[in-house]
């Protein structure tokens, strides 16, 4: 290749391994993505036995970030080796083969694909030789500018192998003028903007940095003398370590057996802005994040909702698993029973796009199923965490009445979701957004509800325990805290924090909060 930029790939892996809207009703046909997708996971080992191993072991307790394709590279004497493959973490990988890895440095990423197709090229960890050795790279979060730097890049004469935005922070690293690996990583990082929480590794070092804005997140842990990186702590009880702190936004750490932790600040922190979804939606009840744990802020999140929203009713139900320990606060603020009343399919991991109305509702059916003798004669309030195009809502209030509840009241964690994400959630335009265009009145009718009540801003965050403009909202508020280039917010950024939601209920007026 012209600018010395190889890739070096793991052999593929088998690849068997791998109703009409009623009248005043918005069509939820016409809103044609799924629900949220999981971003990326990645994870770390240095310094430490059986790397490979721990890189396994973590992806597993990575793997509700990412469920398409799942790599991991480790040190071997000839350089970095890799194996990738399309598929959950259990099918790329077995275990008998990966305990036979020698090696005391390991990475390894779980992907949902939010830039770039879904295909074996795109998945991760990316190996390549450049100029300053082997390199594998993992990548959670997304570029902004990526198509403005891959571009430039093409035009110096840069080949790329992917469509993924990761590889273009493989082209920046070769194309530093710097030999040593760490200067290339601090004066190729700058040039990035957007999201991103990064692990490379090389043959004598295990690297990781996080966005000057710490859009996505990244933690550091201690394992028997040795290092551990990331995206949730979760990761680290999994491998038996312990948790140390954050990576800070603007951060770089570089690990060697030599030097243990060193820390380098490429750029300034910038506006504290971690992902609300993290603690809403992403991250798994058991990691803790910046110092809270996820559990107990949706535990909040639900209190809140009982607190603003009441209702009359009998009994809660959590939308599994992400509203669960919601759905638990609220009860316990109401003084109702949480009950569980949808049971999860836990073999069905991947959530598969369907491409006519009977089958993504047929795909729902799969994987959850009401437990009728719990709803049946009951006034169910459903807890879940975010609405956004509204067919998923949808499906689950029909399985609920037709187990027999009499009334559905849809309470939702997050507030309106209205604008799109360039950071690492699959939403690019607002035209996929049902809250983007209709008010929530519209919404409880489109989804069949009895009444429906979101999540206030000013509610979100004090439930996070930040103030305002301490945490990512631009989903809710189009408040960018990075611009994307030549793509500005869709819709005008709100000023208000409360008034964004409200309670409605079907064939009712609405009240404003």
């Amino acid at each position: 290749m012209s600018d010395g930029l190889t890739p070096r790939l793991g052999g593929p892996r088998d690849p068997r391994r791998a109703a009409d809207a009623a009248p005043g009703c918005v069509d939820l046909a016409a809103y044609p993505v799924p629900e949220l997708r999981e971003e990326c996971g990645v994870f770390g080992a240095f310094a430490v036995d059986h790397a490979p191993v721990l890189a396994y072991y973590g992806l597993y307790a990575l793997q509700h970030r990412g469920q398409e394709s799942a790599g991991i590279a480790y040190v071997t004497e000839q350089g970095v080796e890799s194996l990738k493959g399309m598929g959950l973490v259990g099918e790329v990988f077995d275990m008998a083969e990966v305990s036979c890895w020698r090696s005391a440095a390991a990475i390894g990423h779980v992907r949902y694909p939010t830039f770039g197709s879904s295909n074996y090229a795109n998945a991760q960890p990316l190996v390549v030789q450049i100029r300053q050795g082997p390199l594998a790279l993992g990548h959670n979060g997304q570029l902004v500018n990526a198509a403005v730097l891959r571009q430039a890049l093409e035009e110096e004469g840069a080949i790329f192998q992917t469509d993924s935005d990761s590889e273009v922070i493989a082209h920046l690293i070769a194309r530093a003028k710097a030999r040593d690996m760490r200067a290339a990583f601090a004066e190729a990082l700058p040039r990035l903007s957007g999201s991103y929480a990064l692990v490379a590794l090389t043959n004598t070092a295990l690297f990781g940095a996080r966005d000057p804005n710490g859009i996505r997140p990244l933690s550091l842990g201690r394992l028997n003398g040795g290092w551990l990186l990331a995206s949730e702590s979760c990761a680290f009880d999994a491998c038996g370590a312990e948790f140390v702190r954050d990576i800070e936004p603007g951060e770089m750490v570089t690990i060697t057996a030599a030097g243990g932790v060193e820390s380098y600040r490429f750029a300034p922190a910038g506006r504290p802005a971690l992902c609300s979804f993290e603690y809403i939606y992403f991250a798994r009840p058991d990691s803790d994040i910046q110092g809270k744990n996820v559990h107990m802020v949706r535990k909040e999140l639900g209190r809140r909702l009982a607190r603003d929203f009441p209702v009359d009713a009998d009994i809660v139900v959590g939308v599994p698993d992400s509203s669960t320990s919601a759905a638990i606060g609220y009860a316990e603020e109401a003084g109702l029973p949480n009950e569980i009343g949808l049971i999860k399919n836990r073999y069905i991991a991947r959530t598969f796009i369907q491409p006519t109305q009977a089958g993504r509702e047929f795909a729902v059916r799969l994987k959850l199923n009401p437990l009728r003798r719990v709803v049946d004669g009951q006034r169910v309030v459903l807890v879940d965490d975010s609405i956004v195009r509204g067919t998923t809502s949808k499906y689950i209030v029909r399985l609920l009445r037709g187990a027999g509840a009499r009334e559905v009241h849809l309470r939702i964690t997050s507030p309106p979701y209205r604008c799109p994400c360039y950071y690492g959630i699959d939403t690019s335009s607002s035209a996929e957004l049902i809250a983007a265009s209709h008010d929530v009145e519209a919404i409880c009718r489109a989804v069949g509800a009895d009444s429906l009540a979101y999540q206030t801003v000013e509610g979100l965050e004090a439930a996070l325990g930040y103030g305002p403009d301490q945490t990512c909202l631009a989903c809710f508020l189009g408040n960018y805290v990075v611009a994307a280039p030549g793509r500005g917010p869709e819709l005008p950024a709100l000023d208000q924090r409360r008034s964004v939601a409200f309670v409605a209920g079907a064939g009712e007026e609405g009240r404003r909060t």
